[in-house]
């Protein structure tokens, strides 16, 4: 009997371990390289893809999946889904690009401060830079002061046919460590833990169909909701 019950306590003990571990990536450091939106760089092979899960309910959505590396200068994240069409109407930067198809990132480098960094990216390669405050569910973003030279995302998008049909689309953005000034924790060091998440919005069906690592229940904001980054 006693040794019945030391095997469920292991038992439950690594199960425990396995959804502890389910919300933490381990973000493996690369050399810089140039992003073309195709994700064709050889240093993306170090690391697998993550799935990201189907958040609205009687909702049909696209397979999506996403990357992520870390340099002494800045992150890397590379967007995957596949798609039938693009469905936007938003054709600049820093226009209201979640009315449409759209990736986003969040990062909450520090958890013990409500203020992160939101960034969306859509299929014709125009973004979206916030800086969020959330105060009791109360928040608004930001855009960045000066955003060019090195404080500028470096982005890239590419859209894969075949016999002529939209088959998926991709997104690779490279975030410098300059961007996030003058936020807290940044830039990560080794065993750095931020908090993340990771979303898609499709609108193909004339229907909001929310894709995310994390998944919430109601808006992307929820960020005492996000997973963790672990910088190794």
């Amino acid at each position: 009997m006693k040794q019945f019950a030391i095997l469920i306590f292991l038992f439950l003990g690594l199960i425990g371990e396995l959804f502890a571990a389910s919300d933490t990536l381990q973000v493996l450091q690369t050399s810089d390289f140039k992003v073309n939106g195709k994700g064709s760089s050889i240093a993306w092979e170090k690391t697998p893809w993550v799935n990201m899960q189907n958040s609205s309910p009687g909702i049909d959505s696209y397979s999506s999946q996403f990357k992520i590396l870390y340099s002494e200068k800045g992150i890397y994240v590379l967007m995957e889904g596949d798609d039938e069409k693009i469905t936007t109407i938003y054709k600049k930067d820093f226009d209201d690009l979640y009315k449409g198809d759209v990736f986003e990132v969040f990062f909450h480098p520090n958890p013990k401060e409500p203020v992160y960094f939101e960034y969306e990216i859509n299929a014709l390669n125009k973004e979206l830079v916030l800086l969020v405050p959330n105060f009791n569910k109360k928040f608004f973003g930001w855009i960045p002061w000066h955003y060019d030279c090195d404080k500028k995302v470096q982005k890239a998008v590419s859209i894969t046919k075949e016999k002529g049909k939209m088959k998926k689309w991709s997104a690779e953005m490279f975030f410098p460590y300059t961007l996030f000034n003058p936020l807290d924790n940044t830039p990560p060091k080794q065993n750095t833990f931020w908090r993340a998440n990771f979303y898609r919005l499709d609108y193909d069906s004339e229907k909001m169909a929310k894709s995310a690592w994390i998944p919430v229940k109601g808006t992307f904001h929820e960020f005492e909701k996000f997973g963790y980054l672990r910088f190794n």
